[in-house]
């Protein structure tokens, strides 16, 4: 099992790295490392110069970085430097997504929170922008029944007393902490929404919006289908990133909320598709 791996390694790498005494050293290397990560889905490679220039550090530390990155799978590592991951079916731990794009992330899920009527019945796919909407919820103490997929979405809300949720079953995706399968769409077959909040792990102006994973993909559509309205929630660098797995054409999403650093073109192709562009 690749993947449930990666997130082991993942975990133990953080701890290792954080040996050293002191919170603040501990938050220093998290951000470096989801600053190397940044730097890497901008340019798609980075150097060890790079790391050492932008961040002030050793080489030793650049490459100790770059090294332990690697082991966890959110890059290829190379001489001298390391590059993207390009491999479409890749599935990143939500450990690794977690640690990107968080003011991004924080922005979005306030428009899409934003959008969302009291006593309304919504449903949050898996990913760490929708439990950033979760999130949300339970501060703004939204009164609401939520329809989920996602472990870690229905343990932030099992703290809002004022929200319902309705957990969907299936097979455990240990790197999304997502359920899947023909349990979950069997579930999913008698219920409705108001609202679908979709996470996505890429998209394309003109394949659509996709995720890595092909039993995902197929309940990500039902929830379109039981949904009067469909948000996409996506930060700017899934315009990036291929997918697998295909959810739907643009056509079929309401709206789509992502952050101002997306590429003009792209958004201009899908609002011509009739797709609603909110940027944040």
């Amino acid at each position: 099992m690749r993947f449930p791996l990666l997130f082991v390694i993942f975990q133990d790498v953080q701890g290792k790295l954080a040996t050293k005494p002191g919170k603040s050293h501990r938050l220093l290397a998290e951000e470096r490392r989801r600053g190397i990560l940044e730097l890497l889905d901008k340019d798609g490679r980075v150097t060890v110069e790079d790391v050492v220039d932008q961040f002030s550090v050793s080489a030793v530390t650049a490459r100790s970085d770059l090294d332990l990155l690697a082991e966890a799978g959110a890059l290829v590592r190379s001489h001298g430097g390391a590059v993207r991951q390009t491999d479409g079916g890749v599935d990143y731990p939500i450990a690794i997504k977690q640690t990107q794009h968080d003011a991004e992330k924080a922005r979005i899920a306030e428009a899409a929170v934003a959008l969302i009527k009291p006593e309304q019945t919504i449903i949050l796919d898996s990913g760490t922008t929708t439990a950033a909407i979760a999130r949300q919820i339970r501060m703004r103490k939204l009164r609401l029944t939520v329809i989920t997929n996602a472990l870690n979405v229905a343990m932030e809300l099992c703290r809002a007393p004022q929200v319902s949720v309705i957990m969907l079953g299936g097979i455990v995706r240990p790197t999304s902490y997502s359920m899947v399968g023909p349990q979950a769409e069997q579930t999913l077959h008698g219920l409705r929404a108001d609202h679908l909040m979709l996470g996505v792990d890429a998209m394309d102006p003109d394949i659509g919006v996709c995720t890595p994973d092909i039993l995902e993909a197929q309940l990500n559509a039902l929830m379109m289908k039981v949904s009067r309205e469909v948000t996409a929630v996506a930060d700017s660098s899934k315009f990036h990133r291929r997918g697998l797995s295909v959810i739907s054409k643009m056509e079929g999403l309401t709206r789509l909320i992502t952050d101002n650093q997306a590429e003009p073109p792209k958004i201009a192709t899908i609002r011509a598709k009739g797709v609603e562009v909110v940027l944040v």
